[in-house]
């Protein structure tokens, strides 16, 4: 349980992280950003799992990059959904997936040894 409290604040803190490098994307504050977090991990749980399984064929001849554009549509439906986190576009969006993967991965190595 503790272990995924801090996935929670490291996810919080990596979308100030793609709010302050990419122009498009901001978060109103902390109660947003953990907000923003909670809803963007229950959809890639859920939706971005279905789509990414159904899309497996795609993945694959495109090496990943049919990744990224799921993730930015996940990130634009979190957006669409929330009050307090907002993503411009799907450019913002793209580039927005690709940081906060980097920023989440960095972070929870350096905090978590995972």
């Amino acid at each position: 349980m503790t272990n995924l409290l801090f996935k929670w604040v490291i996810s919080a803190a990596a979308l100030f992280v793609v709010a302050y490098f990419v122009p498009g994307v901001s978060v109103s504050g902390v109660k947003s950003a953990f907000i923003a977090a909670a809803a963007i991990g229950l959809i890639n749980a859920t939706l971005g799992a279905v789509i990414k399984f159904f899309a497996w064929p795609a993945r694959i001849l495109t090496l990943g990059l049919a990744s990224l554009v799921i993730n930015a549509l996940m990130l634009q439906l979190a957006s669409a959904m929330l009050e307090g986190f907002h993503v411009s576009g799907f450019w913002p969006a793209f580039f927005g997936a690709i940081v906060l993967a980097i920023v989440n991965s960095l972070l929870r190595s350096v905090l978590l040894g995972d």
